[in-house]
């Protein structure tokens, strides 16, 4: 079986003014290459930082740029929004977890008594046919 690396995902830098500006990344970024969330290539994985400096001059990527930085509040509050929708979802899981291992206890134990209530019937039925054997 084979180990599958995923690519990186790219990251603008954030300057001193706090806006995201693009940078090229270092040669280890491209090594099991790099994809680009702005959706001008939607999936395309970069290999080399030629092409992805090619790339990030484009107006696709230009303009999802500019967006970012005109929505930082929004990006902000989605993600805090996000952490929150994590927290009560591990909260749940955690719940269904107990809840299921409760259930399997329960079947284990239910299990165990059918096993001991099929092993005493023949028992009781050799008590019995001993009985109506009696003289």
């Amino acid at each position: 079986m084979e180990l599958v690396v995923e690519s990186d995902i790219y990251e603008p830098s954030i300057g001193d003014d706090g806006n995201y500006s693009d940078y090229l990344p270092p040669s280890s970024k491209f090594q099991h290459g790099l994809r680009c969330p702005c959706g001008a290539r939607k999936d395309h994985v970069f290999d080399s930082r030629h092409c992805f400096s090619i790339h990030i001059k484009s107006k696709t990527h230009g303009k999802w740029l500019s967006e970012l930085n005109m929505n930082k509040m929004n990006y902000y509050t989605e993600c805090e929004k996000l952490k929150d929708i994590v927290s009560s979802q591990k909260q749940i899981i955690a719940r269904l977890e107990k809840e299921i291992n409760v259930k399997l206890k329960t079947i284990d134990y239910l299990t165990k008594q059918l096993m001991h209530q099929e092993q005493e019937e023949p028992k009781k039925q050799q008590d019995a046919l001993d009985l109506l054997l009696f003289d």
